[in-house]
């Protein structure tokens, strides 16, 4: 117990430190990028004393470090500002659009699992058999297929030539099907490949061979020593590539017209809603943080020999 929260607090003052520093980036892009948000909350023949009024009222005339921890400050105590185009709290704006996003991620990754893990184990055992070659061309095909390109190709075949599945909206569980599929295959495929190299190698492990001349089963082996250690790596993956899911789901909200933190990511980038940008990138890295940790855990639970460092 001493050395679980020993690791959880070294964790902890990791994420504060990438908290930190996406913060200071967030809100120096934000300064960099052209144009004024007071500028844009006002009508393009607003005068400059106009400007320079919600200026200070948006503290956007005091230093930048001023600024900037005036901005931590709110943050720290639950404020992420206010949306300049939506005139309304970023959190509320942030926080209703993220159980969307995340229902499509966590589709995603099922998915991913549900495809990868049988096709992975199995092609790791049988190398170079005909499922072992099907793999590797899902896999080759899946990482390199665009999401927009993959998702267009099954709007057309799913919604337009056979017409089972719609193809825009939130609410349905039919709805869900073609966005999660667009995100979560290329995941699948990644893992695929990941799972099948690491069941191989472990297969041609000297232990492996020891357990077999015991008159160990096969099923045994494969499951509780190969596949063990097998799914290390693994699992690194899949934690890594949700983050990148994250990102992903800017593009596939957009292409199926899904309500998530991605389209209105592009909404706010669109509209340079400064506060709101800022924000959703802090939500963002904070969820990819957590995300890391979880993964740190699970990789101790399936391998107690990891140590808690």
């Amino acid at each position: 117990m001493q050395n679980f929260m020993r690791f959880m607090a070294k964790r902890l003052f990791s994420a504060i430190i990438v908290l930190f520093g996406v913060s200071v980036v967030a809100f120096g892009l934000m300064r960099l990028a052209p144009g004024n948000p007071a500028a844009l909350m006002l009508p393009d023949n607003a005068t400059a004393e106009q400007i320079a009024a919600v200026e200070a009222k948006m503290g956007l005339d005091k230093p930048l470090i001023q600024q900037y921890f005036i901005y931590i400050w709110d943050v720290v105590r639950g404020n992420l500002g206010t949306s300049i185009f939506f005139n309304r709290s970023c959190e509320e704006l942030i926080f209703g659009r993220l159980p969307a996003t995340g229902l499509l991620t966590f589709a995603a990754v099922v998915i991913s699992i549900f495809v990868s893990f049988p096709m992975g184990i199995i092609s790791g055992i049988k190398k170079g058999s005909v499922i072992d070659f099907i793999s590797m061309v899902f896999a080759l095909l899946g990482m390199s297929m665009s999401q927009v390109w993959l998702g267009l190709l099954f709007i057309l075949f799913f919604g337009v030539f056979m017409g089972v599945l719609p193809t825009q909206g939130y609410g349905s569980f039919q709805n869900l099907i073609l966005p999660a599929l667009t995100l979560g295959l290329p995941l699948a495929a990644l893992v695929t490949r990941m799972l099948r190299s690491g069941m191989y190698e472990v297969l041609e492990e000297d232990y492996i061979t020891a357990t077999k001349a015991r008159g160990i089963g096969n099923f045994k082996i494969y499951t509780k020593y190969a596949l063990k250690n097998a799914l290390l790596p693994t699992i690194t993956i899949i934690g890594m590539q949700i983050g990148q899911l994250l990102a992903g789901a800017i593009i596939v909200e957009q292409v199926f017209g899904w309500p998530g933190l991605g389209s209105l990511t592009v909404k706010a980038i669109s509209m340079r809603d400064f506060p709101l940008i800022q924000s959703i990138l802090l939500v963002t890295a904070s969820l990819f943080v957590i995300i890391n940790i979880l993964v740190d855990i699970i990789y101790v639970v399936v391998d107690p020999r990891m140590s808690l460092n």
